[in-house]
């Protein structure tokens, strides 16, 4: 499988709701989406940045039929994310081992 990067920038969003996004995520069982391999979630001035890795961007897919009716739910503006194939990943615990 070839990783995938996951980028979405929602204007508008708070941080209540997208905490809620999450409960909701989680009250539909999706407490740790199959193939998600790392979730990062950030405030900006015009909302939040979401920006994940994903064991593929199928894996990631499956999972939008869960998480867009979620998002949908919330009153979230419909955003394409932006998919790239991973090139490369660096983590602070690979040097370990």
């Amino acid at each position: 499988m070839n990783k995938a990067l996951i980028q979405f920038e929602f204007k508008g969003m708070t941080k209540k709701q997208f905490d809620q996004i999450w409960q909701d995520l989680k009250a539909a069982g999706q407490s740790q989406p199959k193939g998600l391999q790392h979730h990062f979630a950030a405030a900006t001035a015009q909302g939040m940045v979401v920006t994940d890795v994903w064991e593929s961007a199928d894996r990631f897919k499956e999972f939008g039929k869960v998480l867009m009716p979620i998002l949908e739910k919330n009153k979230i503006p419909k955003t394409q994310p932006v998919i790239s194939p991973l090139h490369f990943e660096y983590n602070a615990k690979m040097l370990a081992l």
